[in-house]
């Protein structure tokens, strides 16, 4: 294909059209009511929440202020997380699937009243959303779906193959008056109310372990806090819950270019693989941008050159809605439970002032919502109707969760093994620029990335969260873990945990 048909470089449609401010980094050590580690949509959401309450808020990041997950997301607004009802009903049962249909309907009109309370121009638009089918298995995942919302009396639901969309399906699930925003947008407008409300935020500021009260920083430097609030996308402190054995990364790609003028006005997403996501965004220039997302993975696990996800991607937008170019390439990583519904609420049952907020499996816009609504109402002791559907120490492990456990961490050991005994084939100065992978150098295997100018960086291509073999990711020049999803720059610094501590450096090969 084309290679001017995509960008060259990663950058997510949302950040490349906001600018956002600086923040100090934590010098010293600080007493808090409350600490709130992770500036994303939770992390923001909940410290704006709590920032009425009297109490001292302070919030920490340890890259810079909403960089992280929410910036990279296709920025649904809807309770319709794809054919989901099925599963709850059968894992859950009626009474919690309903329970996570109102929490996330909840969530999302928190988001559009909040928005229009503050006056956040997020450019909030209700819509409707659809599942869809193309093959005569996805018709069956469906209709199985519209039964399930009958079955716990979701309203505004119809079956239809009138979905606006440029080309046929052969069955959809409308759900009225669902929404899309610029997530970035919303989330700086409520970050900008809570500081007129006092709260500290803190950027480049890495935590590093929780001791009871006092979260320990990367620097050194201690902070004493009443309640932590852990939204760091993946738990920075997971140790006794062991959350890396409990939650799937997996990563996902987008695409934004200008729309047609007859641009669909729904948010899409089908239910057969490979996952086609698609929704419109209007543009800074007052243009309308068309979003596309998909092509999903484990992270460090897929088999082929990263860009293929891309590609396929393009593919689709060229055939289907005669898209010439992409101004926007971009993946995101989320996590899966074992039982599709997110942590949230106390860690482990021997920390009760520690809390977490995680596993949104790609419906992070409500989910995130939920889960500060969750994490404050915990915080000023009021109960939360959704506190016990989303309690990440769930009573009892269910069938379908221990078959999931097995599952993922059997695959885990494989990886384990696999970097340890795969033959290394390819050389050092075979590597060409702009490209990185795991070479022998002096006949050692070292992690080599070669930039555009032909300036080496060299690391020990080991995970610093439990050892597994790191591999590079070109797409994104990063080093991801297939075992458990950290994720590391070309240089080795920390982008994702598990992992906190960087690769090795290697300086000198002797």
């Amino acid at each position: 294909m084309n290679d001017q048909i995509l960008p060259t470089e990663s950058q997510s449609y949302w950040r490349a059209t906001e600018d956002f401010p600086m923040f100090p980094e934590i010098r010293e050590n600080i007493e808090t009511d409350i600490l709130i580690v992770g500036a994303g949509l939770t992390g923001i959401t909940a410290a704006y929440l709590l920032s009425k309450s009297g109490k001292s808020v302070m919030v920490l990041e340890g890259s810079r202020i909403l960089k992280g997950t929410t910036g990279f997301t296709t920025a649904k607004v809807t309770a319709q997380h794809g054919p989901i009802y099925q599963k709850l009903i059968s894992i859950f049962g009626e009474e919690k699937a309903r329970l996570y249909y109102d929490a996330n309907t909840e969530a999302k009109n928190f988001i559009e009243e909040t928005a229009k309370e503050l006056g956040i121009k997020c450019d909030f638009e209700k819509v409707d959303a659809y599942i869809y089918a193309d093959t005569k298995e996805g018709v069956q995942t469906v209709r199985k779906e519209m039964d399930a919302y009958n079955k716990l009396g979701i309203e505004g639901a119809t079956l239809t193959t009138n979905t606006g969309l440029p080309y046929d399906v052969m069955e959809s699930l409308k759900l009225e008056n669902q929404g899309q925003f610029h997530p970035l947008k919303y989330a700086t407008g409520l970050m900008n109310k809570a500081i007129e409300n006092g709260v500290q935020f803190f950027e480049k500021s890495r935590a590093k372990t929780i001791s009871k009260n006092i979260v320990e920083m990367m620097n050194g430097h201690k902070i004493r806090a009443k309640k932590i609030l852990v939204c760091s996308h993946f738990p920075f402190n997971d140790g006794n819950g062991l959350y890396f054995s409990r939650m799937s990364p997996e990563r996902s790609y987008a695409l934004a270019a200008p729309a047609e003028s007859n641009y669909p006005k729904g948010i899409y997403i089908n239910v057969e693989k490979p996952t086609r996501s698609v929704r419109t965004a209007l543009g800074k220039d007052g243009k309308r941008y068309l979003i596309l997302g998909g092509e999903g993975h484990v992270t460090g696990r897929y088999e082929g050159d990263m860009m293929d996800n891309y590609d396929a991607l393009a593919a689709f937008g060229r055939e289907k809605f005669n898209i010439k170019q992409f101004t926007n390439r971009w993946s995101a990583q989320d996590l899966v439970t074992l039982d599709q519904v997110p942590y949230v609420g106390i860690m482990t049952s021997g920390l009760p002032d520690v809390l977490v907020a995680t596993g949104y499996a790609k419906w992070g816009m409500t989910n995130s919502t939920v889960a500060a609504q969750i994490m404050a109402d915990n915080v000023m002791e009021k109960e939360n109707r959704y506190a016990e559907l989303y309690n990440p120490i769930r009573s009892k492990m269910k069938k379908e969760d221990i078959a999931s456990f097995a599952k993922y961490n059997a695959a885990v050991a494989k990886e384990l093994v696999k970097g340890k005994t795969e033959k290394i084939d390819v050389l050092f100065k075979d590597l060409q620029l702009g490209t990185g992978d795991i070479v022998k150098l002096d006949g050692k295997k070292v992690g080599a990335f070669k930039d555009v100018t032909g300036e080496i960086y060299l690391v020990k291509p080991v995970c610093t969260h439990m050892g597994c073999d790191v591999v590079f990711n070109n797409a994104e020049t990063s080093w991801d873990c297939p075992c458990h999803g950290s994720r590391y720059t070309f240089k080795g610094d920390v982008i994702e945990g598990p992992a906190f501590e960087p690769l090795e450096k290697i300086e000198n090969i002797e």
